[in-house]
């Protein structure tokens, strides 16, 4: 088998490694958080907090009407808040060392278009915004016995522009307009309370599917549209936007269109250098690659392509302990990882070490991207293609560790040089032991 080469030169820096690494839903099942130690040992930055609150009208974590449960109540008066739930969820993040990304609004529902319950723009935007105002002090400032957590991002709703077929929309029940507008008076309410101590954005696209042929239908240009239209009425009304959020359910590379398309317009329409957040991916969801080699190698492609774009963070979508198609991390029966979660554990030591280092590597289907810092220098590889692969890779005196679905970062015999990944492998080569 010829050899490609894997060129890696740890004395050129190319910038921080970015928090890639980030998950939607912590790996919780309810009030329990024994896998939570998962999160700091990975070195997980974040976890977005969206569809945690139990959806058709019920739950008990951080939704607003899960917090504020009766809407013509007193927005000033401490009892009316239910804060018991979501604070020992997020103190629980918080023990983790693991950051909330707080999504503000209600989880998905609707289904089938059966009924919509908590999915409606609020009669009062103000109050709303009132109440958001009061649930972010309670966790930063200590009100009503609260907290002063470290909660920086504040994403206003989720997904107001998801509408299927046959679904309706999932998300909210108003228009564009009812949207933008609920958006604006919230960014400028709580920015006018806060300032710079916390970063607020949205609105959580659902994607940009549309930008190509293979993906286009009437339902994805709906997508663009909003994404536009919401640019243009913030600028409109000055409402302020300090990071946008979107989401991709697409492969490696159709993502990476889309998180150029992103940065793009962003500047087109004056908000370029803001972060931005893919907040909400998953390149293998279905049934069939959970706990595959093929699920790890595709999140471990994922993560390492997005650290080469203007994408500022990354939440897989998700870390949840359950039967969900989309909780990728984690066996829902032994609430041990799957090796999935090992790809973000392997990335979690670039991370740590903080400095991207240059790497380049031609064979196809291979992503490569090498780290330095804290005593440290690191490789990740991803063969996310279907062949074998020999890699020449010039390094020596290292450790090799494998992640697939029978290796889960298993250290191997290693004397350097070359190194075979088969099919679907990853692969963390190391210079001591993991951090």
């Amino acid at each position: 088998m010829n050899a490609y080469p894997l060129t890696v030169n740890f004395d050129k820096a190319l910038g921080p490694v970015k928090p890639m690494h980030g998950v939607g839903q912590p790996p919780f099942t309810t009030m329990n958080e024994e896998c939570f130690h998962y999160l700091t040992e990975a070195h997980i930055p974040f976890s977005r907090l969206h569809d945690v609150g139990g959806a058709y009208g019920g739950g008990i974590y951080v939704d607003i009407p899960n917090i504020f449960r009766r809407f013509d109540a007193d927005e000033n008066d401490p009892a009316s808040y239910d804060f018991a739930f979501t604070d020992w969820l997020l103190s629980a993040l918080d023990r983790a060392k693991c950051e909330p990304i707080y999504r503000l609004g209600v989880t998905i529902e609707n289904f089938y278009n059966i009924r919509s319950y908590r999915i409606h723009p609020p009669k009062d935007y103000d109050k709303w915004a009132r109440i958001c105002e009061h649930i972010i002090s309670h966790y930063i400032d200590g009100w009503a016995d609260g907290f002063h957590f470290n909660i920086t991002r504040w994403e206003i709703w989720n997904e107001p522009d998801n509408t299927l077929p046959n679904f309706g929309n999932q998300m909210w029940t108003g228009t564009a307009e009812d949207y933008y507008r609920l958006y604006a008076v919230t960014a400028k309410h709580l920015k006018g309370v806060f300032g710079d101590r916390i970063m607020v954005g949205g609105f959580a696209s659902c994607g940009f599917y549309a930008l190509f042929d293979e993906m286009r239908s009437p339902d994805n240009e709906v997508y663009i549209d909003y994404f536009v239209n919401f640019l243009k009425y913030i600028r409109e009304e000055n409402a302020p936007l300090d990071f946008f959020s979107w989401h991709s359910y697409a492969d490696t590379e159709h993502t990476r269109g889309m998180a150029r398309y992103a940065v793009k317009t962003l500047e087109e329409y004056g908000y370029g250098g803001i972060e931005t957040q893919l907040n909400e991916w998953n390149n293998a969801p279905r049934r069939q690659y959970r706990g595959t080699s093929y699920a790890a190698a595709q999140a471990a492609a994922m993560m390492m392509a997005q650290q080469r774009e203007g994408t500022s963070m990354l939440c897989y979508y998700d870390a949840r302990v359950g039967a969900s198609t989309y909780g990728g991390l984690f066996n829902p029966i032994t609430f041990t990882p799957f090796c999935a979660y090992y790809a973000f554990y392997a990335f979690g030591q670039l991370y740590a070490m903080g400095t991207e280092a240059e790497c380049e590597c031609a064979a196809p289907g291979v992503y490569a991207m090498a780290a330095r810092g804290q005593g440290r220098k690191g490789v990740m590889i991803a063969n996310a293609g279907g062949e074998s692969v020999c890699l020449d890779t010039g390094l020596y005196g290292m450790s090799l560790y494998i992640i697939d679905s029978e290796h889960m970062f298993e250290k191997m015999p290693w004397d350097g040089g070359k190194v075979t990944l088969e099919a679907y492998q990853t692969a963390l080569i190391l210079d001591g032991e993991p951090l």
